[in-house]
């Protein structure tokens, strides 16, 4: 979502794209700890959104149909976020890259790097400092980022054999469904707890 339709549509605070525009130039929105000031940036899952006059924060979470929703959270939470490891790269001087979801990057030493495809990292926004790590693996706290059940949220409870992008994760919710669907569309938020809120009254 750009920013602008993040003000006007789900924060309802402008009336119309000009009003946006006019309010984002002049400061008025944060993400990720950083001031945007162009109406067009994307804002997207797991991103901070802070709006320093209403001293309001959010957190974007997948929500059910496909689309995203803007979670309030406390100012605490809004100093970290969540991103999944997407890819890894080795760089010269025995360093690696880690790309990250939301299309940023770390780099880190090889000493540190016990990172693999499609783990966590709970970072500080903005500073991007590592100071958690989820494995993506069985008995993980997860919700769901696509698909069918966009918006879940659970336990898994099982990987499926299958090769590549067609492996599939089983979850079980609170209420004890299981939700099958492909891993892709999973993203870790903790071990035994959520490392974030993931509904409202959540601490």
């Amino acid at each position: 979502m750009p920013t602008g339709v993040v003000l006007r549509d789900e924060l309802k605070y402008a009336k119309s794209a000009k009003e946006a525009k006019f309010i984002i130039k002049q400061g008025k929105l944060i993400v990720d700890g950083k001031t945007r000031l162009d109406e067009r940036f994307p804002v997207g899952l797991m991103d901070v959104i802070s709006t320093p006059d209403s001293n309001e924060f959010f957190r974007v979470l997948p929500d059910h149909g496909g689309k995203l929703k803007l979670l309030p959270i406390t100012e605490d939470d809004a100093k970290y976020k969540l991103v999944r490891i997407t890819g890894k790269m080795t760089q010269s001087g025995g360093k690696t890259q880690l790309n990250l979801h939301d299309g940023n990057n770390l780099v880190v030493s090889a000493e540190e790097d016990n990172y693999k495809v499609n783990d966590v990292l709970k970072i500080k926004v903005p500073g991007k400092e590592i100071v958690d790590h989820i494995e993506f693996k069985e008995m993980q706290q997860s919700i769901v980022t696509g698909g069918r059940s966009q918006g879940a949220h659970g336990m898994i409870i099982g990987l499926g054999p299958e090769p590549g992008w067609k492996k599939t994760c089983t979850i079980r919710t609170a209420d004890g469904e299981d939700i099958k669907t492909l891993a892709r569309y999973v993203f870790a938020v903790g071990s035994k707890e959520p490392l974030i809120a993931l509904q409202a009254g959540e601490e």
